[in-house]
């Protein structure tokens, strides 16, 4: 399969290097000058728990560069999505599939607006734990599994096909009819780590060991899972504190992204992830203090480092 990954930050790198090892055409795009550079030097360097390896992909700032392919992943922050899926139209053609593959809220949905719905697939990530070492080389702590879905209505053909590309390429994948199922068991597990481990700059082992810390991280994934249940999202586990306690136990030396950019000074996806519960609680009568305190100290600690952070 020909495929073009958008945004090769720790996440985007490992689907790159994983998809390209196995045997598929991948060419990767990027803003930053430091990776690309670095990739097309180097090579693209990803290591942890799938192993390590060093690939040889197409690295560019435009995809003009690349033209068409099969499949698009556009692995940006959901901020960002809007504007990759914009620079990305040259990598579009007649049958050209896009998955949209972020943490949080909005990412997919930005993506379908930019370029029609009908091309939109959705993608949740979980258990990896990956990170940036340097540009060019990410590392990620586990492997635990990609859940693939239609924007909208139930699994097709063409889903279980980039399913099958992804298999063979040594990921672990299920295919789900219901996405906004997907969305909410990730945001769940991302409420309760990215903002907290951003706020106490702390990996999620060691939010996992503060009696206090974790006291505030069950309670931001209480408060969203009790905002899904009161939306009539049907999720999978009945007690969100041990559903993120396992899930974070399995990656507990990793740092969430969010929590790397605000310790890199760049601008967070907190509105797409902690930031998103409290306005979805007001909607069917509930409040979310608790994640509404991480969102404020998050921003206070943007502020504070200059950041003029962008809201999508």
């Amino acid at each position: 399969m020909r495929i073009a990954v958008v945004g090769v930050g720790a996440m985007g790198s490992v689907y790159a290097a994983l998809l390209a090892d196995a045997g598929n055409d991948v060419s990767v795009v990027d803003v930053s000058p430091a990776q690309v550079s670095a990739i097309r030097r180097d090579g693209l360097r990803v290591n942890g728990a799938s192993g390590d390896r060093v690939v040889r992909v197409h690295a560019t700032h435009d995809p003009r560069e690349i033209g068409p392919v099969d499949l698009v992943v556009i692995a940006t922050k959901a901020m960002h999505v809007r504007d990759a899926a914009t620079a990305g139209s040259p990598l579009l053609g007649p049958d050209t599939v896009v998955l949209s593959i972020q943490n949080g809220i909005g990412g997919p949905d930005a993506a379908a607006e930019v370029l029609g719905a009908e091309r939109i697939l959705v993608g949740v990530a979980g258990g990896f734990g990956a990170s940036l070492v340097a540009p060019g080389h990410a590392h990620h702590h586990g492997l635990e599994l990609v859940r693939l879905g239609e924007l909208e209505g139930p699994v097709t053909p063409r889903v279980e096909r980039v399913a099958e590309t992804w298999r063979a390429a040594g990921f672990t994948v299920a295919t789900f009819d219901d996405v906004g199922t997907l969305v909410w068991e990730k945001l769940v597990c991302n409420v309760a780590f990215s903002g907290p481990c951003a706020v106490l700059d702390a990996t999620i082992g060691g939010v996992l060991a503060s009696d206090d810390a974790w006291s505030v991280a069950a309670s931001c994934a209480t408060e969203a899972y009790e905002v899904a249940v009161a939306s009539g999202i049907a999720l999978g586990f009945d007690d969100p504190v041990a559903y993120v306690r396992t899930f974070g136990e399995a990656i507990a030396g990793a740092r969430p992204s969010l929590a790397q950019d605000l310790r890199a000074g760049r601008p967070s996806e907190i509105d797409a992830i902690n930031g998103a519960i409290p306005p979805r609680a007001a909607r069917v009568g509930l409040t979310a203090p608790a994640n509404a305190a991480v969102v404020g100290l998050v921003r206070a600690l943007e502020a504070g480092a200059g950041l003029a952070a962008t809201r999508a």
